[in-house]
């Protein structure tokens, strides 16, 4: 046992391990349909025969970032085949993210059943990308594919592209700039990796868009360019790499793992609703978590380990009774629960005059107006990015700005729980036909300190959100969902905004395509909360109950 695995099974709280004599085959060939070898390394306990199940793990970062788990899958009794995708990491052929992924994937798994150390159940594992990769093979796999481990990830990324039908800039440059630097020295990765904000800052100011992904990387990146172009809703682009809509003919079972704060939260809530839609029980688990959370990646390693010993060992022992389980923020308990969402009574908490955000609906009241301009684009603050920023942040400076609303409830007389999807409903008015809204949900300290909970935005066009007679225009924004404990005396916020640059790319209010727009238009916006025009954030409430006890989120 390396001193590494020693370490991450103590962080992960994995069961002993059976073996610390582990044998690795590295740079096995593994042959594509058109010729293109890809190269896998294979870990197994020593001494302990052929035909053990395998944990199949296909990854674009690299088999040396994979074998930790390698080992300590082998150290425990299972093969590890770590393999790179197509075009990285010594693998043959050119890196086409996300469209290689069905065919590589199936050929792989037909080379493990011809391997004479196969034995019959295989299951695959990993995060983000890796977890992508396991949903292209899903559908209509062979039976010998026994479970799945997708975590933060989603069977689809065009939502995760495309949020509120906006282009999540953020996420796109930080990612094409982690893999144009990956796969240099150990020592210069690092460097890049530090720098990463700050070099990328000059690329999330650039327009056109086009021009952004030389900007970070120094070079054009074709399927960055392919996602500016095909970004209109129904592009067959996307459809042809859309694996959550065939959940039916995904016959292995499934454990979910998710983050709070994780980008691909909402499309993979969707994921588990279709599966259970289509008559599966899969598990899912929600954390406290950033994308890049080593509680994060710990959690779903243990819950993976559990959900294969199950399936291919037929040992079940250490699966939980009931199939979800949430953390609680604020309450700092984890929950578990027969389904999601749980029961909540949907509740509107009305924006009001002068700021205030309160049960009571609003009367007769003149709108709040704010000016968005391109040119000087709102701000992200924290929430659900790729990088190190994610996460729950202060938002007092960003709520100063004259360009986001707040409305603020008052003090809470008792405790408050909310848990499931949160949507706002506004009734504005812009200057523009081209132009974004968003919402933000927050929690207040008595000391004043700002807490983001969850957010969404929703991008206005001709045609979409059709204005009523009276010219305002109802829209519905489907933010984050969440599960926090809001304690007596702290108070809720609720921001209204048309930008978070550049989480969401900014709106330049001309209409011209996503790609190529380089003018900007300033946006007269108006927000109505008035009789007639009941704006409001819906949230699921529910009764407050108890729940083990678990480590602090950092939400305290």
């Amino acid at each position: 046992m390396s001193l590494g695995s020693r370490v991450l099974a103590r962080l992960a709280r994995l069961p002993p391990a059976l073996t610390h004599a582990v044998a690795i085959q590295r740079d096995l060939r593994v042959p594509m349909p058109d010729g293109v070898a890809l190269l896998a390394d294979r870990y197994a306990p020593r001494r302990a025969g052929d035909r053990l199940p395998i944990v199949l793990i296909r990854t674009p970062y690299g088999r040396a970032s994979g074998g930790m788990l390698g080992r300590l899958y082998a150290e425990r009794g299972y093969q590890a085949v770590i393999q790179s995708t197509r075009g990285t990491f010594g693998s043959g052929g050119t890196f086409d993210a996300l469209r290689h992924e069905a065919a590589d994937g199936r050929a792989t798994l037909d080379w493990l059943a011809a391997r004479p150390w196969f034995g019959g159940r295989v299951a695959m594992a990993g995060p983000s990308y890796v977890g992508f990769v396991q949903w292209a093979v899903a559908t209509d796999a062979p039976d010998y594919l026994r479970a799945l481990a997708p975590q933060i990830t989603a069977a689809q990324f065009r939502g995760l592209t495309y949020p509120g039908e906006s282009f999540d800039l953020d996420t796109a440059l930080s990612w094409i700039y982690l893999l144009h630097y990956q796969e240099r020295s150990f020592w210069r990765a690092q460097r890049a990796s530090l720098r990463e904000r700050k070099a990328l800052a000059p690329a999330f100011a650039q327009l056109p868009l086009t021009k952004t992904d030389r900007l970070a990387t120094g070079q054009t990146v074709k399927f960055y360019q392919d996602w500016l172009a095909h970004n209109t809703p129904g592009d067959p682009f996307w459809e042809e790499i859309d694996y959550s809509r065939r959940m039916d003919a995904v016959a292995a079972p499934v454990t979910l793992t998710a983050g709070w704060f994780d980008i691909f939260l909402p499309d993979q809530l969707a994921d588990y609703a279709a599966l259970r839609r289509a008559g599966k029980t899969p598990y899912l688990t929600i954390g406290p978590w950033i994308h890049s959370s080593l509680g994060g990646l710990a959690t779903g390693l243990r819950e993976s380990l559990a959900w294969f010993d199950a399936h291919l060992r037929d040992d079940a022992s250490r699966l939980r009774a009931r199939p979800v389980r949430i953390f609680v923020m604020g309450e700092q308990r984890w929950r578990d629960l027969p389904d999601w969402p749980p029961p909540a009574t949907l509740t509107r908490w009305h924006l009001r005059p002068g700021g205030m955000l309160a049960l009571a609906p609003p009367d007769d009241a003149a709108p709040d107006q704010y000016t968005y301009d391109p040119a000087d684009p709102t701000p992200a603050v924290g929430g659900s990015v790729l990088g190190r920023e994610a996460g729950p942040r202060d938002n007092r400076k960003l709520e100063a700005r004259a360009d986001v609303l707040t409305y603020t409830s008052a003090p809470l007389t008792s405790e408050l729980e909310l848990i499931g999807p949160v949507t706002a409903e506004l009734y504005v008015r812009s200057s523009l036909e081209h132009t974004d809204f968003c919402a933000r949900l927050c929690m207040v300290r008595p000391t004043g300190k700002s807490i983001n909970l969850c957010d969404g935005l929703v991008r206005l066009e001709p045609g979409r959100n059709a204005p009523d007679v009276d010219g305002t225009r109802r829209v519905r924004i489907d933010l984050w969902p969440t599960a926090v404990h809001v304690r007596r005396g702290w108070r809720l916020r609720v921001q209204v905004a048309s930008g978070a640059h550049p989480r969401f790319s900014r709106n330049p209010g001309s209409g011209e395509p996503l790609g190529t727009a380089t003018t900007f238009k300033v946006a007269e916006q108006t927000v109505y909360h008035d009789a007639a025009h009941p704006s409001a954030i819906v949230l699921p409430v529910h009764e407050p109950a108890l729940g083990t006890l678990a480590p602090g989120s950092g939400m305290e």
